[in-house]
């Protein structure tokens, strides 16, 4: 028994390890970028600019002794030089397609024991000039069995000066059987000599569009089932690395269960922003609905993602959008990957958003990204990054006065469509014609003086009968209505646990609902943005005037859509625009100037004679008599006391401002606002040629018969 048991054992160590080592293959899982490790140049993925040349230079036989392989971690270097050793070592060789079946191929392959006559040295422990010298010692030895000796030195950064000027003389000239292969992710930190006696091959970082489906493939030989949109995590996760994109699928597939790998759990292992967070950033921004957006900063607070981590995705998707928006055959072109349902949300987002507002907000995250460093708060930077984009008028950049005119752009005319649903489909109703209020040119300069002080020295011969102030317009004057105020306490209460961004997350879901029923209904509800919900009405947000006619002439299928994801009753208001403009109640085309509360509408007068040729002469007032303060004319002011005041029906008396008062303006009349700053032909010429001493002079000069005498006391 234990004479045969030591045998066992001695046989077991004769074997070597792999004898050993198959006892636990049934227990322990070999790693996935070493069981799918690539055996030939064909199965290398990525580097078609590397493994074409060199397989070329194996069929012509045109072999250099030294090569220099570089390029970032896992992307196929050490195999790369492998394979190389492999082909060149081949009895049917050198090949660029290694039969398999020799002795040498069978040593080198990915699962063989290796090879004595191919060495591969860790330049990062073996790298002094004593290293050196005994490589360049052992070098002038013949091969055992092998038609070359190799010598991989992976990264070779790590080899010192001295180390590289000891193995100058070998590698500048070696034996007719020696080649050298040089492996690094530094290619600057190799002694410019050395570099120079090489053939180098830059590797580069495999792209999304090639490490998709071979991952898939991995995946289907597995037996693994893994959900579509898993797959642009991994490859996001890797960075471009065959080596860490199959590290990560590999823990992915070890921690699934029989279901297989599903988004949501490769979204916890990963840490990575789950897509729907970053769909409600977005259109909370695009919406300018900033409650939206700062309760979405909190659900990801809440989650316990990182801050970083989120603005880096958020960016990201910034990112594709402008791409998208440039190139819509991105994703053809390799560009973009993601699942088919993404693709069509970034499409609809990027519609939405102007190009100047996604390039203002990727400033502003990348910005950002660069301030949370060493943030001790990351998450009130990230809120603060999330008012900046909000509030481009708080911004006095460039980029920022880009957006606010990109916005006016698109919104179109100021006036926004603002049509409820139960109004009547067919056309607006036929304008109210409004009566103007009286030229200025029918007003005296000196009937607009207060009620409250009649002047008692001045007494005209003739003066025709003044007009007296009424309390209400007679009822030939109609004027216009004000737009009606929007009454929002009398809005139908809200459907408890429906906000504006629940509403966009399922809009996508309520547009395939609409098609069921009208595709042309489906076509007009997908270009709409939900801006916010008012009670029970939905107030969308339409890029083009005819999509949002569409919506509101036929409103039903999409209220239906509406009610079967979220029941109850809606409403939908349309309205034109974006950006971050609130929405505004409809309003006539044309708002009429309230009438004056304490002065009588004053009949239209001829127009007015030059100023040279005054219509009447005033008689002679008392001599050498001072003129009290209420005898200056006075300016009309809105809403203000006017009388009627005797005088001769002239030119106007300008304002004593740069822009006279304009009462023809028949804009809207709001608080605060002078009617005045509306531009005018006749008085702003009137304004340019004259001062304002001047237009004083010339109205006392026609209202009172005064001349200009000498200045004294100047």
């Amino acid at each position: 028994m234990w004479i045969i048991s030591f045998t066992e054992l001695l046989f077991a160590g004769w074997a070597g390890p792999d004898v050993g080592r198959s006892r636990y293959r049934g227990h322990v899982a070999l790693a996935l970028y070493r069981k799918y490790r690539p055996r030939s140049f064909a199965e290398v993925i990525g580097q078609d600019h590397v493994t074409e040349p060199l397989m070329q230079a194996l069929r012509s036989g045109r072999l250099n002794h030294a090569y220099l392989f570089s390029g970032p971690r896992g992307c196929g270097k050490t195999s790369s030089a492998r394979i190389l050793a492999r082909s060149l070592n081949c009895d049917k060789g050198p090949t660029p397609d290694p039969c398999g079946e020799c002795e040498s191929c069978r040593s080198l392959a990915p699962d063989g024991p290796g090879s004595i006559d191919v060495i591969e040295i860790d330049a990062a422990s073996h790298g002094g000039v004593d290293d050196a010298r005994e490589l360049r010692e052992r070098a002038f030895f013949a091969p055992a069995i092998s038609r070359y000796k190799i010598y991989i030195i992976d990264e070779a950064h790590m080899v010192s000066s001295a180390g590289f000027n000891a193995l100058l003389k070998l590698v500048e000239e070696p034996p007719d059987y020696v080649k050298f292969v040089f492996a690094t992710t530094e290619p600057e930190k190799v002694l410019g000599t050395i570099k120079s006696r090489t053939h180098h091959y830059p590797f580069r970082l495999i792209p999304p569009g090639v490490l998709r489906p071979y991952l898939e493939q991995l995946a289907s030989a597995e037996g693994v089932t893994v959900e579509p949109a898993v797959f642009p995590l991994v490859v996001r996760a890797g960075g471009g690395s065959a080596r860490d994109t199959l590290s990560v699928l590999d823990q992915l597939i070890a921690g699934s269960g029989p279901e297989g790998v599903i988004y949501a759990r490769a979204v916890a292992l990963l840490g990575v922003t789950d897509v729907t967070l970053i769909d409600d950033m977005v259109d909370a921004l695009a919406a300018g609905d900033g409650a939206a957006a700062f309760r979405t900063i909190d659900t990801v607070a809440e989650a316990g993602h990182d801050a970083r981590r989120f603005s880096g995705d958020l960016l990201q998707r910034l990112r594709d959008l402008i791409i998208l928006q440039k190139l819509p055959e991105a994703v053809e072109k390799g560009l973009l990957d993601a699942p088919d349902d993404e693709l069509a949300r970034m499409r609809t987002q990027a519609g939405q958003i102007g190009e100047a507002t996604l390039s203002r907000w990727a400033d502003i995250v990348h910005n950002g990204l660069v301030e949370m460093r060493g943030a001790t708060s990351p998450r009130l930077l990230l809120e603060l990054l999330a008012a900046r984009m909000l509030l481009p008028s708080a911004d006095d950049t460039v980029a920022a006065m880009l957006q606010r005119i990109e916005s006016l752009e698109r919104s179109g005319p100021p006036a926004a469509l603002a049509s409820p649903v139960a109004s009547d489909s067919a056309g607006p109703a036929d304008p109210v014609e409004e009566e103007r209020p009286p030229s200025f040119a029918s007003l005296r300069p000196g009937s607009l003086r207060p009620a409250s002080a009649p002047p008692a020295n001045v007494r005209p011969a003739s003066a025709p009968p003044a007009i007296q102030p009424t309390s209400a317009p007679p009822a030939s004057v109609r004027p216009a209505s004000a737009p009606p105020a929007v009454d929002r306490s009398s809005s139908p209460p809200a459907i408890d646990g429906v906000d504006a961004a629940g509403v966009r997350r399922a809009w996508d879901e309520i547009v395939r609902l609409v098609g069921n029923g009208s595709k042309k209904a489906a076509a007009f509800a997908r270009e709409a943005m939900v801006r916010e919900i008012d009670g029970q009405t939905l107030v969308l947000v339409f890029k083009h005037k005819i999509h949002a006619d569409g919506v509101s002439n036929d409103p039903a299928p999409l209220t239906e859509a509406v009610h079967q994801v979220f029941g109850g009753v809606w409403s939908v208001r349309c309205e034109v625009g974006g950006g971050d403009q609130r929405p505004t109640p409809s309003a006539p085309t044309r708002a009429a100037v309230s009438p004056l509360p304490s002065a009588a509408p004053r009949p239209p007068a001829a127009k007015a004679a030059p100023a040279k040729k005054p219509a009447a002469k005033a008689p002679a007032r008392a001599p050498s008599t001072a003129k009290s303060a209420d005898d200056w004319p006075e300016t009309a002011k809105l809403g203000g006391p006017s009388t009627a005041r005797s005088g001769p029906t002239t030119d106007p008396m300008p304002q004593d401002s740069d822009i006279p008062y304009d009462p023809e303006f028949d804009g809207p009349v709001r608080e605060g606002f002078d009617p005045g700053d509306e531009p005018d032909p006749a008085t702003d010429s009137l304004a340019v040629r004259q001062t304002s001493e001047e237009q004083a002079l010339e109205s006392l000069r026609q209202s009172f018969d005064l001349e200009k005498i000498a200045e004294h006391g100047r």
